[in-house]
């Protein structure tokens, strides 16, 4: 497989009695202000008001400060600004001591900086004394991708807690997921799906509570409504290099147009199949060696780490919107 780009890791290196924070940035560049025009009469009456954009200046500055002056240490910190857009995003790691700076206090320093700039993302965590964000996983027939995610949750490298996992396919008492689940206490539902019944409320029921949902190979099509009515993320795994390749069997797409390079996508849900913002991708290459089987199970494995990745780079705080179909991924 072609190595991703590697992606730093956590800090691991925080002083005893601290803990480490992270904390998420978007603002516009610029802001409006308005000035009541009374220089500019008789041309413009004075009751009116004029509006100029003006440059922010001093974000990371107040960013800093705001972690300094409550004895915290910047570990990192990751900033882009477009060329072509008004927009600041930023991702910083800190140290802080808990003692000195309470956790309500953390909330209310960031969200003092988030107004002065009108931002509009600020999110803060601490790994070590948060509650790890909650979700489901959504899956189908095939159990490659949930198990790797069960797999990789038990082994803590996964920064979630699984509050069930709900299926369509009936998965028998003495399955080895079904056995899993059992074992950890994770409640398992079946609820089937049928063309004219899809049994999105059962799973709106279900998924209320949970911070976002991952669709682990789910082959079901989720409606407009349904993602309106749940109203929060949700991350999917294509088996293809999207954009090309969308819908059904896109391994079978790919080998049958003769392609060099295989790939898996983890995207955003959005009304549109297989369209929402990009989170991460992964390639491998293949030849005219290559038979249909062997590129399903080079792309399953694939499929494997990128959904992983992606709910990894989630939980951590290193996605953005960007644009309408875009991310930043810090």
């Amino acid at each position: 497989m072609l190595s991703p780009l590697a992606r730093r890791p956590l800090s691991a290196a925080v002083a005893a009695g601290n803990l480490l924070g992270i904390h998420l940035f978007q603002c516009p560049v610029r802001r409006l202000f308005s000035l009541i025009s009374i220089w500019s009469w008789p041309l413009v009456p004075p009751t009116n008001e004029l509006y100029v954009l003006q440059d922010a200046v001093g974000i990371v500055a107040k960013l800093s400060e705001c972690i300094a002056s409550r004895g915290g240490n910047i570990h990192s910190v990751d900033v882009f600004v477009p060329d072509d857009r008004p927009v600041f995003y930023s991702r910083s790691e800190f140290t802080y001591n808990p003692r000195l700076w309470p956790r309500d206090e953390l909330h209310k320093d960031f969200l003092n900086v988030a107004h002065c700039f009108s931002a509009q993302r600020s999110t803060v965590r601490v790994p070590d004394l948060d509650p790890k964000y909650k979700i489901s996983i959504l899956a189908s027939k095939q159990d490659h991708c949930l198990f790797d995610l069960l797999y990789r949750w038990q082994e803590g490298r996964l920064p979630v807690d699984i509050d069930c996992v709900i299926s369509n396919h009936d998965r028998p008492q003495d399955n080895h997921v079904r056995r899993f689940l059992q074992r950890h206490g994770i409640p398992y539902h079946y609820l089937p799906t049928t063309s004219g019944d899809k049994s999105e409320q059962g799973i709106l029921e279900l998924i209320q509570s949970t911070d976002f949902v991952v669709l682990a190979r789910y082959m079901q099509i989720l409606s407009e409504s349904f993602l309106k009515a749940y109203g929060k993320d949700i991350i999917n795994i294509h088996h293809g290099l999207l954009p090309s390749f969308k819908g059904g069997h896109p391994s079978r797409q790919a080998f049958n147009a003769g392609v060099k390079l295989i790939g898996a996508t983890s995207h955003f849900v959005t009304p549109e199949l297989d369209a929402g913002p990009i989170i991460e991708q992964m390639v491998e290459r293949v030849s005219h060696r290559d038979t249909l089987q062997s590129f399903i199970v080079k792309s399953e494995n694939l499929e494997k780490q990128c959904l992983a990745e992606a709910i990894k780079s989630y939980s951590e705080l290193r996605v953005l919107p960007y644009e309408l179909k875009k991310t930043v991924v810090f």
